[in-house]
């Protein structure tokens, strides 16, 4: 069942529109998601993060994330790929195992980041590289063909203002180097500029994705740009929350 699952989720990456994610942070807003008519669920590290009182960047103790996606899982007939920020390891082998009782949940897909959680700046791409082997390796093992979704922060992390097409040639060199050591699709955030977009999406040789924020095209030209997967991040979570509050003001004014 879960890799026939892993099977379809692939296959969702392949169309001429791109996969849709409006990311979810717990059991109730997936089935809403689903009920909405999706065709895959993917969590935010953000969102189940904030929707448990803990700030972002792998705060959110382990063992509890597994019981979250666990839950979300078991919630719903769709495929879930699940936002596991840098694999809360540092060494490959830790985020193997990791990855494996990830895995163990029923998960059919990862997003797995290149920043140090917790430190400065990014792995490097060779050291990266074996992190991603490392989870390719500890799958097959399990027998399930996971997608991985390998994140660079490169365009995250820049400078407000930053020159992105300067940076522009590492990522793609990410890119390639990702994919030849088994990731599934190359998850770049914070990319916004059309022509460099394009250019990702030509150079990569696997699928790309960005995700929906200020000055990002709208779907229909990432579409036309050659993109296979737009997420929404936190943008959901903080939308349902703003409404929460704006709803129960008037309550107590």
């Amino acid at each position: 069942m879960q890799k026939d699952k892993a099977a379809q989720f692939h296959s969702l990456h392949a169309g001429d529109a791109p996969l849709v994610f409006y990311n979810i942070w717990d059991a109730g807003s997936a089935n809403a998601v689903a009920e909405a008519g999706a065709s895959a669920i993917a969590t935010g590290s953000w969102s189940v993060a904030a929707a448990q009182g803990y700030a972002d960047g792998e705060s959110l103790p382990l063992e509890f994330a597994l019981m979250i996606f666990d839950r979300i899982i078991r919630s719903t007939d769709l495929p879930v790929t699940v936002d596991f920020e840098g694999g809360y390891a540092a060494a490959a082998d830790d985020v193997a195992a990791n990855a494996a009782r990830l895995i163990q949940t029923g998960a059919v897909g990862l997003n797995f980041e290149d920043q140090r959680v917790g430190g400065e700046g990014l792995y490097g791409i060779e050291d990266q590289c074996t992190r991603i082997a490392a989870i390719r390796a500890m799958a097959d093992t399990l027998g399930v063909p996971l997608f991985i979704n390998a994140r660079t922060d490169l365009f995250l992390q820049a400078e407000e203002g930053a020159d992105h097409a300067r940076l522009h040639e590492e990522a793609k060199a990410r890119a390639a180097a990702y994919a030849a050591a088994g990731a599934s699709g190359f998850f770049a955030p914070a990319l916004k500029d059309t022509a460099l977009i394009k250019d990702l999406c030509t150079a990569s040789p696997i699928p790309v994705n960005i995700m929906m924020m200020d000055g990002v095209p709208p779907i229909e030209e990432l579409a036309a740009l050659g993109v296979k997967r737009v997420s929404f991040g936190p943008g959901p979570f903080i939308q349902a929350m703003e409404m929460l509050t704006e709803k129960a003001g008037p309550l107590y004014s």
